[in-house]
């Protein structure tokens, strides 16, 4: 069963940190999904696949927090609104 989860990432992100950090581990884990920068500190991923995996990435995201300065991780549950053709893409 497919799980889907929205992640509030707050902090100092470097320069290519969505690209070269958070799509590269989701898409090794084979997790579908978005992932934007709202605002300079503020980054907004949707999260969709086996529930082991997500948590997979959620730790991963934890052991790196001095990569990019994290202050803050949310999690929350989220329904899928659309489909995400089994692809993770980063929103510009």
């Amino acid at each position: 069963m497919k799980k889907c989860v929205k992640i509030t990432v707050q902090g100092k992100f470097p320069e290519g940190f969505l690209f070269t950090f958070v799509k590269q581990q989701a898409q090794s884990l084979g997790l579908e999904g978005t992932a934007q920068m709202v605002t300079e500190d503020n980054i907004r991923i949707i999260l969709c696949g086996d529930p082991t995996t997500i948590d997979g990435f959620m730790d991963f995201l934890h052991k790196h927090t001095e990569l990019a300065e994290i202050t803050s991780i949310e999690l929350e549950p989220f329904l899928k609104e659309k489909d995400y053709r089994g692809v993770f893409r980063v929103i510009e």
